[in-house]
């Protein structure tokens, strides 16, 4: 029986990812849904080779560019929001690369478990649908945790590459530039990504997603430094075993993973080998250097609308920082801004959450006025 793929965002690093994976895989897997927001272009291009049954744009703008570039193919256009809405409810996929209901879903981004964790888990247990995560930290704990049940599990550690900044002090890191701060080095990502990791935003953030993930106390998650990116997390069982998930930096292992679970088959991911990577090194962050870290635990057990705002101030602020407006430093400064004017409310809905969000946002751009 093939396994209908829909993809959301398919024209990002993931999704193009996701797509490699596919080709490799073969023809048990089709592909019957994309998006996109506004590269038209790329995704008229996907559309012609892939064949899906619908297409959408969530920038209206490019809706009708889009119309033009496939106008011979039989598939259906959606613009909006809405579009993405209609994809994960399409009885034609079984397996949705970021989000749906009732379905298997592949969650490529932080930010939706980040945000609205609480929501999106319980909707998965009502609905029936399993979440299986692509992040590579993430599927390397849930790889090693089929080792035991959960009960039995004593910890879970992620690793960070540390970044650019890894053995910097917090004063070194005072007049860091945004070229230095762009050059990771060992992921290829875009900037945005790229600046959380220098911070290691991106690894308070998964603190914060494996939380909900795999219904883990706070308590329970760590974070080690391992610059070599070859040990993608960790997890510690009640009899003092560690059962690690090992693997050469490639986001196709974990799309793969995720996209024939529960079964493992040939794929096109990098093989390790253990004989040229030599030693792995591990260690613990500077919460002084690295405050975002220590934020994002105190995030998470807060709860509630917390993260919304922790992850809103954290994109607006990166995106001043980008635009050459602000220090890299002053990044951190603006989300604690943001949460010591916030009253975390608790049990809010998705729309309260939204509005937090859009709130986070504009007191960042408020507050450099």
């Amino acid at each position: 029986m093939v396994k209908r793929i829909a993809i959301l965002g398919s024209t990002g690093s993931i999704g193009k990812s996701a797509l490699r994976v596919i080709d490799a895989l073969g023809p048990g897997y089709a592909v019957t849904a994309l998006s996109a927001h506004s590269n038209a272009q790329l995704l008229a291009e996907q559309a012609r080779r892939y064949k899906p049954k619908l297409l959408a744009i969530t920038n209206t703008d490019y809706a009708k560019r889009l119309g033009e570039l496939v106008g011979d193919l039989d598939v259906e256009i959606l613009a909006g929001a809405e579009g993405l809405v209609k994809i994960v409810e399409m009885e034609e996929a079984d397996t949705i690369v970021t989000a749906g209901k009732g379905k298997t879903l592949a969650i490529a981004n932080k930010e939706s478990l980040v945000v609205a964790g609480q929501l999106l888990t319980e909707c998965a247990r009502k609905s029936k649908a399993t979440i299986l995560p692509v992040d590579s930290e993430h599927s390397a704990i849930f790889q090693a945790m089929q080792a035991g049940t959960r009960t039995e599990v004593s910890k879970i550690i992620l690793t960070a590459s540390g970044g650019p900044f890894r053995n910097a002090s917090a004063e070194d890191i005072r007049n860091v530039t945004l070229e230095q701060t762009l050059a990771h080095p060992v992921w290829d990502m875009g900037p945005k990504i790229t600046v959380d990791s220098a911070t290691m935003m991106n690894k308070a953030l998964e603190v914060i997603e494996a939380h909900w993930l795999f219904d883990m106390p706070v308590d329970k998650i760590e974070v080690l430094i391992h610059p070599e990116s070859i040990v993608h997390s960790l997890v510690e069982f009640v009899d003092g075993s560690v059962i690690a998930q090992l693997g050469q930096p490639d986001m196709c292992l974990p799309i793969q993973y995720a996209l024939t679970y529960p079964v493992r088959v040939a794929g096109i991911a990098r093989r390790l080998r253990l004989e040229e990577t030599g030693k792995l090194t591990f260690e613990k962050p500077n919460l002084q250097t690295f405050r975002a870290l220590s934020l994002g635990f105190e995030v998470a057990r807060l709860g509630g609308t917390a993260p919304a705002v922790f992850n809103a101030a954290n994109e607006a602020a990166v995106q001043e920082f980008l635009a050459g407006k602000i220090k890299f430093v002053k990044i951190v400064e603006l989300i604690e801004h943001c949460l010591s004017k916030h009253n975390v409310k608790t049990g809010a809905a998705l729309e309260e959450l939204l509005e937090v969000d859009a709130w986070a946002r504009r007191e960042v751009v408020e507050c450099l006025s």
